[in-house]
Parts: structure tokens; sequence; C-alpha cells
């Protein structure tokens, strides 16, 4: 028996699952409870790569996410409040001083914010909302382009400090602006790439640097999971400030939430992550003015887009909007786009006209 009460699963044929961040099979290991009071959701454990990946989501942080399962398990010492990642040892050991925060240099930020034109994400983007349009998105969200995988985008996140914590790259498809996961899942970060030792990685909100904007003070805060549907959904819906999770956990805890004290905020999981994240609503009402789970998406969705987890940004692109008609247009005929440089025709939506 471990000396630990909550530990990870020991190996057995089988007993690795796919990792709920990189999608990757039989490299997940679930975190269990040696005294089988606690059943932990499948998302509760460790991902063997460690570079690339990093997902680790360990009992403390969902105990600290989920209070009344901390509160309802029974013999708990609630007065010494010892439930944590691991029971008390036989041998309490020395504790160790928690690492500091590292950071990236913010000027990578900038040097990676070039060359959008070999960006399948970028090129995928400008055929939904126009160049133009596109390039303010990525501005504002300071998206950048590695030179991994033809152009991957990497997904800067920048502190309400505005220190640079990481650097999330991803591999986009330019044509469907689906996420590459076959053959393999491309993933990484930048610190991983750059070979950076001792890297002690903290991630916060994809997009949290634009809480320091004075006039987002009176915005409501709205947040997804993944960081190509805050740009899709700050296209379509400005009136909100789009945040991102980086997955349905990610950074979804409450030293990450901290910076959103005093606003009003809505959350628009994908369609599988709906309960989770309604569980942890407790957790956000307590940092915020007001703090709510959209339903919209469960209402909208049939048995197929629920089993496929759909997101709103999902919903949004189902409709072809004019510039995605326009690029149609100029596929079946090159010749139009030369019409359109050589006159510099600009794209008019109907409520501009």
């Amino acid at each position: 028996m471990s000396e630990y009460r909550f530990h990870l699963q020991k190996y057995r044929l089988g007993s690795k699952t796919a990792c709920p961040e990189c999608g990757r099979k039989a490299c997940f290991t679930r975190y269990v409870d040696e005294q089988a009071q606690v059943s932990f959701p499948d998302s509760v454990g460790k991902c063997d790569h460690i570079n690339s990946c990093g997902y680790h989501y360990t009992p403390k942080e969902y105990f600290r996410d989920n209070p009344i399962v901390k509160e309802n398990l029974t013999g708990q010492d609630r007065s010494s409040d010892r439930v944590s990642t691991f029971a008390k040892p036989t041998i309490k050991p020395s504790p160790n001083p928690v690492p500091q925060i590292s950071y990236l240099p913010s000027d990578w930020v900038e040097q990676s914010m070039q060359r959008f034109d070999i960006n399948p994400l970028y090129r995928y983007l400008v055929t939904v909302a126009g160049k133009e349009k596109t390039d303010r998105l990525f501005n504002l969200y300071k998206v950048g382009t590695s030179r991994m995988w033809g152009g991957a985008a990497v997904f800067w996140q920048i502190d309400i400090n505005g220190n640079v914590r990481t650097g999330k790259i991803m591999g986009y498809d330019a044509n469907t602006g689906h996420r590459i996961k076959h053959p393999f899942n491309q993933v990484s970060w930048v610190h991983s790439v750059k070979k950076i030792q001792d890297y002690h990685m903290k991630q916060c909100l994809f997009g949290e640097h634009l809480l320091t904007d004075a006039s987002s003070s009176v915005k409501t805060v709205a947040i997804v999971e993944s960081e190509k549907t805050a740009l899709v959904t700050a296209h379509f819906i400005p009136d909100f400030i789009w945040l991102a999770t980086g997955g349905m956990h990610g950074c979804f805890n409450s030293e990450a939430m901290q910076v959103l004290q005093g606003r009003e905020v809505i959350l628009f999981p994908d369609l599988k992550a709906t309960d989770e994240w309604r569980r942890k609503l407790p957790m956000l009402q307590s940092v915020c003015r007001r703090a709510t789970c959209s339903d919209l998406l469960e209402k909208m969705a049939n048995d197929e887009q629920r089993s496929q987890g759909l997101d709103i940004a999902d919903f949004l692109l189902m409709e072809d909007t004019p510039q995605m008609i326009l690029q149609r247009m100029i596929e079946r005929n090159p010749a139009l786009q030369t019409l359109i440089d050589t006159f510099d025709l600009k794209l008019v939506d109907a409520g501009q006209e």
C-alpha cells in the first residue's frame, strides 16, 4: 500500500488513457484514492508528455475547484484541513519552497508577430473576417507565428501585469480552421522548444492582458476553452472581453481566476464540458461580482453536436460570412482577386451600407 492516500494509479496493461489536453492515447495516468472514498473524474491525472503537453491536474487542485467534495469526505479532519494532493505521510517531509514563476522575454512576442502569410490559422481567419480584421485580432491578442509545422500559431499568455507566462504552439489547417491532430497532435510550448531548463510554468488566461485596458472595466468578461474560439467570438461579439482557459481545465483554478475580482463573468463551455464548468461556478462567484454559465449551446445543440463537443465558435461559423462567400468565388475564379487588388475594392457589410 502507498504511504500516500491520493496517488497516481499504478501501471497495469490498459490503465493509461488518452490525455484530455493533448489527446494522445495511452499516455495519461489518473489519480486514485487509497481509501476508495473519492472517485476522481477522468480529467484528474498526469500526462506522460511533460514537455510537449505538461497537463497535470492534481487532487489538490480538484478539491480546491470542488469544495463540496472536500467537505463531504468521511473521516475528514476539518480543523487541520489535511486534504491535499497527498495525505500526511508517516514521516513528514521538510517543506519545499514554492518555485518562482518563470517568464519569457517580451521581445519574443514582438519577434513572433510577423510572417502571418505562412500561418495557417491566420489564413483561415482571413477567409472568415478579412485581412484587416484578422490583423487587428492577432495584434490585439498577441498571436504569433512559429517556424514549427509550417507556421503554427503561438498563443502567448500575457498576465495582467504584462509578464509573458508562456507561449502555446498549435498547428491548424488553413482550409478548415481545425487543429491538426493526425498523424500526431501538433501542440508544444515555447520554453520546451527553446530548451529552457528548470522552467516553472504557471499559466494564466489567454487574453488576460486585455483586462488592463481602462475601457474594459465596464465590459462583461466571457470565458471559453480554446484560444481560437476567443479570437472568433471576439470578431462576432465584440461587446464582451473574450478570454480562454486553454482547455476544459487549463488554467481554470481559483488562483488564476483572481484577476476577475469584481467583474461580471459569463462562461461559455464546450458542450462536453458544460457540467464540469457549472460545478466550478461557486469558485468564480466568490471572486466575481456576478458569474453565470451560459446554457445557450445546450438549448441549440442536437445529439450529434453534443457528441462532437462543439463550442460557440463552431455555431457562429455554421453560417457563411460575406468574406467566406467571397473567398469561395475567388477560388473558382482567381481573376477576381486581381480585380480587387487593382481597384483596391473593399467588402462592405450590409449593416454598413
